[in-house]
């Protein structure tokens, strides 16, 4: 019965994603879903599919190499990596082009896949995340500044929220697809059938045209970033919320696959799967309210959803609990983040759109990061503490909620 779950959610997603090829035609002339659309799209779902994969498999293979006290670190060192990698991606993005950014992410993917199961040590898996990192430091980046050029503006959240849909599909079809690999093969196969997912991101990637105008070679003098450039303080709004709502995520990340199994489902992508559906399931309307009712009315409305669905996984530690607590918070995200990215975008300098959204990416990561890495050092193996972390990520939402409220409206909010 679980299996069956998990496939009918697939097969709704799919459903969900084929619904919006299939209408391409009518939509074009609407100038938003053209095929540059359409491509980045699906690209972004292969991509998000090849790295969220491993997510949940990777404690367990962490601990069989000796290394079960350093889970928090599967997550903390991913993203630490692709923080810091956010201006440089940014800087690049605004320089030598959108596509450039885009392939070096999916390649450091496909490299990575191949490197999991020679790097069989517990130092080695660490520095291999590390690496793997710099994939989502560059081409998240890259991929949303793209989407803004190729839509209409008065359209931009409702493109942000297709654009999560395809991006939030792999991050479901990724773990799923993960956790069954593992069970039917081995931990080699599911390393390089993460490596086939970025192959087939990186194929779709390089067929698009660039649509950076002035594009610049790269040289390495583009790397020197100032300390005015590491961040864009016009977005700084966007990056607080960002960071606010996405420690909770970190923790998700690092402590739902043991939540998954404690709570009775096998399937350690079955949260994930949960979390997707519904998130792909509000994302096209939180989009369109957010261009039509202003960005802060929709993120404040996704916040305060946000602290509902945290303390009710905390509450309810039942299979059906469970899920309706995927489900909630899954709306709650889907509602924030389309809203998130096109703030960000208003926020931004002319001619800046890729150091503004590395801005909010920076504050996605390190707000990731720290929730992955406090939450894995709390946890230590002790399933009873994990509703304590899910308690404490609801005030963190709640300050988002706070700051949101109390901060001076502005044009373009």
């Amino acid at each position: 019965m679980k299996q069956r779950t998990n496939f009918f959610g697939l097969k709704l997603q799919i459903a969900v994603l084929g619904t919006i090829i299939k209408n391409r035609k009518s939509w074009t002339g609407q100038r938003m879903y053209t095929p540059k659309f359409i491509q980045i799209c699906l690209g972004s779902l292969f991509f998000s599919a090849s790295f969220n994969m491993l997510i949940p498999e990777l404690p367990s293979y962490l601990s069989s190499l000796g290394g079960a006290k350093y889970i928090g670190l599967i997550i903390a060192l991913f993203t630490f990596t692709a923080g810091i990698s956010r201006p440089f991606s940014g800087r690049l993005t605004d320089t030598i082009g959108r596509r450039p950014v885009m392939l070096f992410g999916a390649m450091v993917c496909l490299i990575c896949g191949f490197f999991y199961p020679i790097m069989n040590t517990v130092f080695g898996f660490l520095l291999l995340r590390l690496f793997h990192g710099f994939s989502t430091g560059f081409t998240p980046t890259a991929a949303s500044t793209f989407v803004s050029d190729v839509v209409p503006q008065e359209r931009l959240g409702e493109a942000m929220g297709i654009h999560g849909i395809a991006f939030g599909t792999g991050m479901a079809l990724g773990p799923a697809l993960g956790s069954l690999i593992k069970l039917h093969f081995s931990y080699s196969i599911l390393f390089y059938s993460s490596s086939a997912m970025a192959l087939i991101a990186l194929v779709l990637i390089v067929n698009l045209k660039e649509t950076l105008d002035a594009v610049a070679p790269f040289t390495w003098k583009a790397l020197r970033i100032s300390r005015k450039e590491i961040i864009a303080k016009e977005a700084f709004p966007a990056a607080i919320i960002n960071f606010l709502a996405y420690i909770s995520f970190g923790v998700i990340l690092t402590l739902i696959p043991d939540w998954t199994e404690a709570v009775g489902f096998e399937n350690k992508g079955t949260f994930f799967i949960v979390f997707t559906i519904f998130s792909l399931l509000v994302r096209i309307v939180a989009g369109r309210f957010s261009d039509r009712y202003g960005r802060t009315k929709v993120i404040l409305i996704g916040l305060l959803l946000l602290v509902i669905a945290l303390f009710y996984l905390g509450q309810f530690q039942s299979e059906s609990g469970f899920l309706v607590g995927a489900g909630l918070y899954g709306l709650a995200m889907g509602v924030v983040t389309p809203a998130i990215h096109a703030w960000t975008i208003d926020l931004s300098a002319p001619g800046k759109k890729g150091n503004a959204m590395a801005t909010m990416y920076i504050a996605l990561e390190v707000g990731i990061g720290l929730g992955a890495l406090i939450s894995g050092w709390y946890y230590q193996g002790a399933v009873p503490r994990i509703p304590n972390t899910f308690y404490c990520c609801a005030g963190f939402a709640l300050l988002g909620a706070v700051y949101i409220i109390t901060r001076q409206k502005k044009p373009s909010n």
